[in-house]
């Protein structure tokens, strides 16, 4: 066959290709396979196919330095000049870079191509058993002398290696370069070094100077570190480990991962999802699971706007549940420190339930109880929690027995409760349908005794708590102007205001007993019972209540009605109680 008719053979296997890998084809492979066949006097004897693509080449120069192909022509039939090869490391640019090798081309071992390079040449044999400096030689010498000298080499290599498995981990150049990237990092971190002046075993140093110089330290080799995948990622940072690098360095470059690769959730389709959806969301969701289980066990070393972030997006990629309930635990343990947007989670089921994730925050709140935490934990918490429900209040579809249940778990170290009562009166606003019993049990969460005066003036005249509950409200603040008679009796040896006082005690006491007496018979005709009835009832006791308590306008400043109402106007509150 003369050069002509193998023209003609390549032509006729590219034009059964696709348009767009013609062009590539014959740029790559026919322009170089005819350079390289009119370079020589003697016609090519054997093609090779390499994924579709066809190389016209000699069989001499390919035997003489290739033991793979040395075998697949010694066991081709007779008179059979083809010769495939489907899974040859880099495809037909790698098998082109092994040819050129083969014909004496000079071409430049680069940290780009070497991963290749080294690949094709342990695939095709190309050995010092069938030549003295093959390929595989060539490359191990460059690898060792230039590429793992440095962090940036050994990073670019590792990342070229990834597209080569598994042959890139049979030669152990992957092994190679994470043992080096490791060694590099440990050596050169003065962080790593001190090991214990700014880490502890109790976790980070809070301290600027300290966060400052852990940034330092990590700053100069995570940037690098994240583009590769996360199995190659997760063996590098265990090789830091393993050579004495402080986890708790490693947060900074786990942050900087998660954010990378799960910034973009909200932009996945939700609907129609087909095969490579599907795939990107699985490969998030191994991100993910593989940053959780590499984050330090210890409290307080990770941030709980962090983990709260990580919890939402494991919540959104329905992680394993032992993924989930791992960073509820987390943050759990952490809930003193958190604000209320670290524990506001949507809910991302989409079938008409609440908005927000309630459940997951009373996993996490039940984490919390069981944790010994301190005196101020349990206050922040307790206004953390009083705060959360005040937002998820006016949501017309959360369940009365949902709020009651998260609202009983929250800690009682609360000095005052106005928030409770705050809670639960949106909830009442917002779900006008409940019936008095409901009402009842509702308003049963309050300890009114622990309400501020401006509290109580507006539980009374509220309409929409049950008629027990103005009756309780009543009864407190009598027993509150009682104490304040008797403290007054002995502080103020002014005879006519402590009369005075006593009056309106007995007045109090009278419209109280009123009150009480009109209830007993309300109770006992409930079948004849109407709304306006009981409305009536506790604007009447309202009225009277404050006409019977007028130092509490003055001495402890309550506004008039059209006063507070333009000071509630400018209160910069997320909900108002009225």
């Amino acid at each position: 066959m003369d050069v002509q008719q193998e023209q003609a053979a390549v032509l006729t296997t590219l034009d059964m290709l696709p348009a767009k890998k013609k062009e590539l084809n014959m740029s790559n492979a026919m322009k170089r396979t005819n350079e390289w066949i009119f370079s020589q006097d003697i016609s090519s004897d054997v093609t090779v196919l390499v994924q579709g693509v066809s190389f016209s080449l000699h069989k001499f120069p390919l035997v003489s330095k290739c033991g793979y192909i040395r075998k697949l022509i010694s066991i081709s039939k007779e008179g059979d000049q083809v010769v495939r090869i489907n899974d040859v490391p880099g495809g037909p640019k790698g098998f082109e870079l092994g040819a050129k090798f083969c014909y004496g081309i000079n071409f430049e071992l680069t940290i780009e191509n070497i991963s290749m390079a080294r690949c094709v040449a342990e695939y095709l044999e190309m050995t010092e058993e069938y030549a003295v400096g093959n390929l595989v030689s060539r490359a191990e010498a460059y690898i060792n002398e230039v590429g793992l000298n440095s962090f940036a080499g050994a990073v670019s290599i590792l990342q070229s290696s990834e597209n080569y498995l598994p042959v890139s981990e049979n030669v152990k150049l992957v092994t190679r370069c994470v043992d080096t990237i490791a060694l590099i990092v440990t050596k050169e971190s003065e962080f790593c070094l001190s090991a214990s002046g700014e880490c502890s075993s109790e976790g980070l140093d809070s301290s600027s100077s300290s966060l400052f110089h852990l940034k330092e330290v990590v700053d100069w080799w995570a940037e690098d570190l994240v583009v590769l995948s996360i199995r190659t990622f997760q063996r590098v940072l265990l090789a830091m480990i393993s050579r004495g690098f402080n986890k708790y360095a490693l947060v900074p470059i786990l942050m900087l991962y998660a954010r990378k690769c799960l910034q973009d959730l909200e932009e996945i389709p939700e609907k129609g999802k087909n095969k490579s959806v599907r795939n990107q969301e699985n490969e998030k969701r191994v991100i993910l699971e593989t940053i959780v289980s590499l984050l330090p066990r210890e409290k307080d070393a990770i941030a709980i706007s962090f983990l709260s972030m990580l919890l939402r997006s494991a919540i959104y990629l329905e992680t394993t549940v032992a993924c989930r309930l791992d960073l509820e635990k987390r943050m759990g343990l952490q809930l003193g420190q958190a604000v209320l947007d670290d524990i506001l989670i949507p809910s991302f089921r989409f079938d008409g339930d609440t908005l927000f994730d309630i459940d997951t925050v009373q996993r996490i709140l039940m984490n919390f109880g069981g944790f010994d935490g301190t005196c101020d934990d349990m206050a922040n918490v307790g206004r953390l929690m009083e705060s959360y429900l005040a937002e998820i209040a006016s949501d017309c579809n959360l369940s009365l027995s949902k709020f009651m249940n998260l609202a009983e778990h929250i800690p009682n170290q609360r000095v005052i409760d106005d928030g409770m009562y705050k809670a639960i009166d949106i909830y009442l606003k917002a779900h006008p349908a409940l019936g008095d019993t409901e009402r009842k049990k509702l308003c049963s969460l309050i300890n009114f005794q622990k309400l501020t005066s401006e509290a109580r003036v507006h539980a009374a005249q509220n309409d929409r708590l049950s008629a027990g509950t103005v009756v309780q409200v009543l009864y407190h603040e009598q027993k509150r102007l009682r104490e304040a008679i008797d403290d007054g009796s002995r502080s103020s040896p002014l005879q006519e205001d402590l009369s005075s006082l006593q009056q309106e005690n007995k007045d109090l006491k009278f419209e109280l007993l009123k009150a009480k007496m009109r209830l007993k018979d309300i109770e006992k005709s409930h079948s004849d019972k109407s709304p306006l009835c009981t409305r009536s009832l506790i604007s009447t006791v309202s009225k009277k209540f404050l006409k019977f308590t007028p130092f509490l306008r003055f001495d402890h400043a309550v506004p008039s009605s059209n006063t507070r109402n333009k000071n509630k106007a400018s209160k910069a509150r997320r909900h108002s109680l009225s």
